[in-house]
């Protein structure tokens, strides 16, 4: 604790003597920086062929988000709904704690996409009409049964407690 408070009092001494020192540090600390903003939406040929080679594309695959003011601008519209679990478990990644290459481009998405969150990689195994079917069944059921057994109460069989002899003390607490 000692150690963190003579550090803290060295920052201190340190902001105060060099004011553009503290500014410095906080622009880099900050989580978001202009490099990362994707570019204007591209417009000609030439502008689509130089974004397609900023995301390391092909210019027939590059194909970004449509120009309807939600600022993606010009980062490639990539996948599409798959989730990162599609992906093969045993191919040599890069990175493979998540599953990506380097340089490869993602989902603006992504974070709805990742194996932590749900994805729905292939079609579900019955429609939806079979769910509703099957909850309506159920729950048909269920209030069946409750119509069928409302007539038949169920408890615990309990009768009166049972003594010796009526009005007769049948216990003392006397030597």
């Amino acid at each position: 604790m000692s150690a963190l408070m003579k550090s803290l009092s060295l920052v201190k001494k340190l902001s105060a003597a060099n004011p553009a020192l503290q500014a410095h540090i906080v622009r880099n600390l900050a989580g978001w920086n202009k490099d990362y903003k994707p570019g204007p939406y591209p417009k000609t040929e030439k502008e689509r062929e130089a974004a397609a080679k900023k995301y390391h594309l092909l210019p027939e695959e590059y194909k970004p988000y449509a120009d309807n003011g939600l600022g993606y601008g010009d980062y490639p519209k990539v996948g599409g709904g798959l989730g990162v679990e599609h992906k093969d478990n045993y191919y040599p990644y890069d990175y493979p704690e998540i599953k990506r290459n380097f340089n490869e481009p993602i989902s603006a998405d992504h974070d709805l996409y990742s194996e932590d969150r749900y994805s729905q990689p292939d079609y579900p195994r019955y429609s939806n009409s079979y769910y509703v079917l099957c909850f309506a069944g159920v729950m048909g059921g269920c209030l069946a049964l409750y119509y069928w057994l409302e007539d038949k109460k169920m408890y615990r069989p309990v009768a009166a407690k049972q003594y010796p002899a009526d009005g007769v003390k049948h216990y003392t607490f006397e030597r």
